[in-house]
Formats: C-alpha cells, sequence, structure tokens
C-alpha cells in the first residue's frame, strides 16, 4: 500500500513540473555573422527537443525594425518540438507581418489549457515587450511570461514595475518569468525587488553570454514560488554556440497547487 501511494505521490509531483527553456536567437545571425533561420530551427529540433521543454521562450526571433518581419519557420519549430504556438491570434503579435511580439515568441505543449493570453508593451529606446499567457496544468493555474528587457538598468527597473502592475491587475497564480533579461548580476539588482515588482522572484543565473565564452547570466527562469526552480543550466553545444550570441538555457519550475 504505501509502495502505491508512494508511486502516485511521485507520479503527481512529476506532473507538476514544468520544463523550461530560452534562447535569445540573435535574429538568427550566428557566429559567423550569417544570418541562418535554418541553423536555429535545426538546433532547436537537436539539442533543446530532447529536453522534453513544454515551454520555449525565443527572444529577437522577428526583424529589429519595422514591421519587425518574420525570419524563423515557427511551423517547423512546433512540428519539431510537438508544442504550439501562441501567436495566432493577431493581437499576439506586434503586426501582420511578425511570428510575435518584438521579436518574443512563446510556444506552450497542449498540455497546458490556455485561459488567457496578453501582450505587454515596455517603454525604452529599443522596442520591448513581454509575452504572457495564463494556464493551467494538470488543474494547477500558472501564468507564464517571456520577455526582452533594456540594456539601460533604469530602464530595466522601469519595465519590471510595469510588469508588476500588471500581475497587481490579474487573478492570483503562481507566475513564471523566462527570457533575456539583460542583467548581468547574479543577485538581480533593483529591477528584481519585491517592493518594486509585488512578488519575490527567484532562479539560477546560469551564464549565457557571449556564447562562444559565457560570462554574464542575462537569461533568466524565475518564479514567485521559494525553491520551485531547479537544474537550471546554459546548453552549450556546437550547434547553439553558431547560431547565436547568446546559449539557450533550460530548466524546471515546480507548480504549487493553490490552497
Amino acid at each position: 500500500m504505501q509502495d502505491v501511494e508512494a508511486a502516485t505521490e511521485k507520479c503527481r509531483t512529476e506532473n507538476l513540473r514544468l520544463r523550461c527553456a530560452s534562447w535569445n536567437v540573435h535574429r538568427a545571425r550566428g557566429a559567423d555573422g550569417r544570418v541562418d533561420p535554418d541553423r536555429v530551427r535545426a538546433a532547436i529540433a537537436a539539442v533543446l527537443g530532447p529536453e522534453g521543454p513544454e515551454v520555449l521562450a525565443l527572444q529577437e526571433a522577428d526583424g529589429e525594425c519595422r514591421p519587425h518581419g518574420r525570419i524563423l519557420d515557427v511551423a517547423g519549430i512546433a512540428a519539431d518540438t510537438g508544442l504550439v504556438w501562441q501567436h495566432e491570434d493577431t493581437r499576439m503579435r506586434w503586426g501582420p507581418q511578425c511570428d510575435g511580439f518584438l521579436g518574443t515568441i512563446l510556444f506552450l505543449h497542449p498540455r497546458l489549457e490556455v485561459t488567457h493570453r496578453d501582450v505587454i508593451d515596455l517603454p525604452g529606446h529599443c522596442h520591448r515587450g513581454a509575452v504572457t499567457v495564463e494556464a493551467r496544468a494538470k488543474g494547477v493555474p500558472v501564468r507564464i511570461m517571456s520577455m526582452h528587457l533594456s540594456l539601460s538598468q533604469p530602464l530595466r527597473v522601469v519595465q519590471m514595475r510595469i510588469i508588476g502592475q500588471y500581475l497587481r491587475r490579474r487573478p492570483e497564480m503562481q507566475t513564471v518569468l523566462l527570457g533575456d533579461f539583460n542583467e548581468w548580476r547574479p543577485w538581480g539588482g533593483l529591477m528584481f525587488n519585491h517592493r518594486l515588482v509585488g512578488h519575490r522572484f527567484q532562479g539560477a543565473a546560469p551564464r549565457s553570454f557571449p556564447a562562444a565564452r559565457p560570462l554574464l547570466p542575462l537569461d533568466r527562469i524565475l518564479t514567485d514560488r521559494p525553491g520551485a526552480v531547479s537544474d537550471v543550466r546554459a546548453v552549450g553545444t556546437a550547434e547553439t554556440r553558431a547560431a547565436s550570441d547568446h546559449l539557450p538555457i533550460c530548466g524546471t519550475v515546480r507548480l504549487t497547487p493553490p490552497y
């Protein structure tokens, strides 16, 4: 009987873990300076796909300037990974020629039952934005937010304040942040202060930039539940180093059922 209960608890716990991956693909410009979207797709299929991500967030995945035109084969990436592109509704894109919102593209596993989608404009000299999806995983609500923040610390503080204000208006649920935060200090600085954002976001800070010799932890996977992020690492292979100036990061987020 105890063995059955232990197996049931293990199964339940595994089902409440969300495997996440995030990658700034540098508009498909690789280490050799060549723009090659097929190389990005191949790296996702060969390196990230076997990790079994249920969340895949890409940044700098559309053109830098207006009309922020599409670069990647999102249908091919979805087919390779089994994930669902979250921008079919044109309101989730910057414009009709884009695949995402200001370069941010989000894919989710079909087991996640989506209940709400949004995009958030973030101020700055360079256009920045966040993509947010609320979903249920095995009945547990979770909010997933992918973003690409400014190189400037004062602007990052403002951007995170806006995200905090957005969260205050939305229903209470566990929130996962992932993307390129452009924060080089492992401890995170003012932008992650809970008084500014309204939540304490935590997670490891693997070195992900530059891809050839990673020194800075610009890319993160964070959540507002203490100790819930584990196994976070930058994935450095020949394929990922060749395809972008950032390494992708992968990690696991434990979901906490509401009480």
